[in-house]
């Protein structure tokens, strides 16, 4: 049985809810901690959490589509939907490392990073969710975009594999530029505030320059990703879901990560690997169509392998490292 979208209006009603009960929770456990630096041990709880909620969905989608479908369509489905998690969770570390930059230059106080990074997860979710269903559309009506996408996904991973060393010049930054000579900005941070009033004019904070920037690198990382995982599945519904996954545990995964970037230096290779492969995956749809187990694979190879040369490779250059051996 051909089931090209699993999605149903009750199904997509339910998903919404589901994350603004998460985001709720998120944002009253966010509250309620007030401004605090968020631990290596903390983040990674959370970061397990929203992996095994991604799990637990993908569990139940299995279960509803088995008995509604048949096992081989739910098999199918859930295997597309675990390779778009994935393609979608390792490209956010790219995001990642951009905000980490982002913050570094801002100097960014370790306590009030969470209220953005929340602010930041609501926006991608907004643009993200807009450009899923403008691409479904696209897609459903014009079979040829796909290769456009797959040349874009494969020119990218090529820049992306070239540049992987390049630090981004902030202070050329066209937008921070045109809010530096626009808006009026204070020198300090007020606390989490975005806006203050001095003497009765309102002043933004670089808590807010902060915050639209990492809006902008979401909308950017967002039309490199969302193409990628039209590579797996035309599902608009696994598209969605798998994206939204991805992105509720993108905070948690930046705390992960803000301490460790150093040490996974070879990850923006194994990324611009994934991307070109995905884009040749996409190029070769009418000519041999890699099965998904196999593009999973490939994918989770990838990044196994850059993971863990970087880990080596940083063990080596650690002299303390090499004292204790």
């Amino acid at each position: 049985m051909i089931v090209d979208s699993s999605g149903t209006p009750a199904l997509y009603l339910g998903f919404m809810l589901l994350v603004i009960v998460l985001l709720a929770v998120d944002f009253l456990v966010l509250k309620s901690q007030g401004a605090h630096r968020v631990s290596v041990k903390e983040a990674a709880a959370w970061s397990v959490v929203w992996i095994a909620i991604a799990l637990a969905f993908c569990a139940w989608f299995w279960w509803y589509l088995d008995g509604r479908f048949g096992r081989e369509v739910a098999n199918e489905k859930a295997l597309e939907y675990l390779a778009g998690y994935l393609i979608e969770k390792s490209l956010a570390v790219d995001n990642i490392f951009v905000w980490i930059t982002l913050f570094s230059f801002f100097a960014v106080p370790a306590e009030f990073q969470k209220r953005v990074l929340l602010y930041g997860v609501l926006g991608a979710i907004v643009m993200r969710t807009l450009l899923i269903f403008v691409g479904a559309l696209l897609i459903a009506r014009f079979h040829w975009i796909l290769y456009v996408f797959g040349v874009f996904l494969l020119l990218t991973g090529v820049k992306m594999l070239v540049f992987a060393n390049h630090e981004p010049n902030l202070e050329k930054n066209p937008i921070l530029r045109w809010m530096r000579g626009h808006m009026k900005i204070t020198s300090e941070y007020e606390g989490e505030k975005f806006f203050v009033l001095k003497e009765g004019v309102r002043y933004a904070t670089p808590m807010f320059v902060v915050l639209v920037l990492v809006e902008v690198t979401d909308l950017i990382f967002a039309v490199d990703s969302i193409p990628a995982i039209f590579a797996v599945t035309s599902d608009p519904f696994i598209v969605f879901t798998s994206n939204l996954f991805a992105i509720l545990g993108l905070r948690a995964m930046f705390f992960l990560l803000a301490d460790m970037a150093q040490r996974f230096h070879l990850l923006k290779y194994g990324l611009a690997l994934v991307l070109m492969f995905i884009g040749v995956k996409m190029l070769l749809l009418d000519i041999y169509k890699i099965p998904v187990g196999i593009a999973l694979g490939i994918v989770g190879l990838i990044l196994l392998v850059s993971v863990a040369a970087s880990l080596v490779m940083s063990r080596r250059s650690d002299p303390v490292a090499q004292d204790k051996r």
